[in-house]
């Protein structure tokens, strides 16, 4: 019997491609050695952490952190009896990184002045995402 591969999955792989394309043309020529360790490993490294840029405008990472405050608050509810809800404010700052996935880093904020780093790993192709880590952010 065939296999049919799953029309997300497949738009990942593409995405995943032409960014890695977009970045090696962008770099000029020697770009596609520095993707690929031809300069002594100075270069950008494939699976390495990218800013997001725009995160305030970004509606993909902002509903990635209402999901991270609201599967804090469930967890919480499930631990400590409910204790301490968050209010979700805003993702301030937020970086990407392709793993089995794209595991997303947030610096989320919360309506009381709060501020939290979150980790949540997505899986487009099989419609899931979960929240990895959710601790209060080291602020300077």
């Amino acid at each position: 019997m065939a296999r049919v591969i799953d029309p997300c999955a497949l738009l990942v792989l593409l995405v995943a491609c032409s960014a890695l394309a977009a970045s090696a043309a962008r770099d000029g020529p020697g770009g596609a050695r520095q993707l690929w360790g031809g300069d002594g490993g100075r270069g950008r490294k494939v699976g390495a952490r990218t800013e997001v840029r725009h995160v305030e405008e970004n509606r993909e990472v902002q509903d990635l952190g209402r999901y991270s405050v609201a599967e804090h608050n469930r967890r919480q509810r499930e631990e400590e009896g409910g204790r301490g809800r968050l209010e979700f404010d805003r993702v301030v700052s937020a970086q990407r990184q392709v793993v089995a996935g794209i595991k997303y880093y947030l610096r989320v904020a919360a309506a009381d002045d709060r501020v939290f780093d979150a980790v949540v790993v997505i899986k487009p192709w099989l419609q899931s995402r979960a929240l990895l880590r959710f601790a209060p952010a080291d602020v300077e």
